[in-house]
């Protein structure tokens, strides 16, 4: 091993559970000079970001650790956000990651000059790295939509992941723009605020599967803290049975295809046995299939949604008036409260800083086209650099920290190799990234997302910005890097990951 390469210098953009991880992890490989940068005053990302009434994850709390540092202090089977903040910010300080992290350091810059990334912050600081990585997250760029009006409103408002909790909600009209995750998790809070009265406005309904959260009594964390194997064992389940649920909406084959009409046949009774009133149901009957937009997973909605304080407008926005929202009907709903459940950019990754690779590159160049990354991790023309839970990671199907573990091991075998001298730099082939491209989009004809619908796991084009196969053929392709596929190795080969490239591709 080349002594320069030995212990590289690494700076990771980002300190939410991604960042966290590969402090850890690169510190595990010998790897010790390393600067975690994080925009904010405390890490978390996503969980420290978004604060509204009855946030959750909607993955079991034991599938949403790491596999190395298991809680069993979990209040729920889904835990509340403020306890996966608390747990993030505990390990961050378990595990020393507070002695390499620079906070209120949001980066500007980053540009690959010399060998070396030179990485500039807001608060005027610069750093050298020999090898980059980002960990900005998914969705992590709030979208409101461009209303007509929408600045006119003399109310408060806010989007679900800048909660505003100077705002009094009791007694209001709050008028909630949007019915999807957040959405479904905050409506029924808000609901039940004394004197409040809430207009859903939804521009499409959504499959919800019940999902009912489990208090743990102290004697279940008693158990949970005597015996890692029953922690192990409900993580096991939770992720199996996630992964079946990926299988259903991915695959094509006929036990693909029964356990889809089982699942689609589930949430449909759901909402049958849920809403009486016919009209109603009719409103929140989705007319695409299900699976094809993110599944909603919740108990708590369609109950809170027939309450008297609680109005359902199925009617598109006109505009954002003074007073509150005006319909196409031509009706004024006059409101206090505007809070914007409208999702996210989940194409941002780390934009929108300046990101220069070799001889100029910008990240809008190479992404003019499409935006794209060879496994999701690798751009040509940006050696040394990794993007983590890049496009094509299997987002939406499974644990985000199973896939950051993945993607991290991943991560450390390519450095490895460059630390060996078996590659000069990390940087994939431009024709790798093609293959890699058009077998993902050979692949999306099997899925759920490619049967019409409008959604957030497609790109403008149509192409998948999820992974389109199974969580199990996505760990075969991340085993292990084929280094033909990298500047300075072999040949490219035929087939990549264990899995045949298209014909014609």
């Amino acid at each position: 091993m080349s002594r320069s390469r030995e212990n590289p210098s690494v700076v990771i953009i980002g300190a939410g559970m991604t960042g966290i991880l590969l402090v850890i992890k690169l510190r595990e490989a010998g790897i010790t000079d390393i600067t975690l940068l994080e925009k904010r005053e405390t890490v978390g990302g996503t969980w420290r970001e978004n604060t509204y009434p009855g946030v959750a994850c909607d993955v079991p709390g034991h599938a949403y650790t790491y596999s190395f540092a298991p809680n069993p202090e979990w209040s729920s089977l889904f835990a509340p956000g403020r306890e996966i903040q608390q747990y993030f910010v505990d390990v961050f300080h378990r595990f020393g990651v507070d002695r390499c992290t620079r906070f209120n350091e949001a980066v500007t810059s980053c540009v690959f000059q010399n060998g070396r990334w030179s990485v500039d912050t807001a608060a005027g600081n610069s750093y050298q790295a020999d090898l980059l990585f980002s960990a900005t997250g998914i969705l992590h760029q709030p979208v409101i939509p461009e209303f007509p009006g929408r600045d006119s409103f003399r109310g408060a408002a806010m989007h679900s992941a800048q909660w505003d909790h100077s705002v009094a909600l009791e007694g209001k009209r709050i008028g909630v723009i949007g019915n999807g995750s957040s959405g479904a998790q905050l409506i029924p809070e808000l609901i039940k605020r004394p004197g409040t009265d809430v207009t859903v406005f939804q521009r499409t309904p959504q499959w919800i599967v019940k999902v009912v959260d489990k208090p743990y009594s102290e004697r279940d964390k008693q158990r949970f803290r005597r015996s890692a194997k029953a922690m192990r064992r409900v993580r096991n389940f939770a992720l199996f049975t996630y992964e079946q649920g990926t299988t259903a909406l991915t695959a094509d084959n006929r036990v693909s295809r029964v356990m889809h009409r089982l699942m689609a046949w589930n949430a449909r009774r759901y909402l049958k046995n849920s809403i009486k009133d016919p009209a109603l149901r009719a409103k929140l009957t989705p007319d695409y299939k299900f699976g094809c937009k993110r599944v909603v997973m919740n108990a708590t909605f369609y109950d809170a949604i027939q309450k008297p304080n609680a109005h359902l407008v199925t009617e598109g926005i006109e505009a954002i008036e003074p007073e509150g929202i005006r319909t196409r009907d031509g009706r004024l709903h006059a409101l206090d409260v505007i809070v914007y459940a409208t999702g996210f950019n989940p194409a941002a990754f780390m934009r929108p800083m300046n990101f220069v690779g070799r001889a100029g590159l910008t990240i809008e160049q190479a992404w003019q086209k499409k935006i794209q990354a060879y496994r999701s991790m690798c751009l040509p023309g940006f050696p040394n650099f990794f993007l983590m839970l890049g496009p094509n990671s299997p987002i939406g199907n499974y644990s985000v920290i199973s896939m950051s573990e993945v993607q991290a091991d991943y991560a450390l075998q390519l450095i490895r190799q460059w630390q060996a001298g078996v590659l000069d730099t990390i940087e994939a082939k431009p024709e790798a990234m093609r293959y890699w491209s058009a077998m993902l989009k050979s692949r999306m004809g099997h899925t759920v997302w490619a049967s019409g619908c409008q959604s957030w796991y497609l790109d403008a084009d149509g192409d998948p910005l999820t992974w389109p196969d199974t969580w199990k053929h996505w760990l075969a392709a991340m085993q292990a890097p084929d280094l033909g596929d990298f500047v300075g190795g072999e040949p490219l080969p035929q087939e990549h990951g264990g899995m045949p490239l298209p014909e014609g591709a």
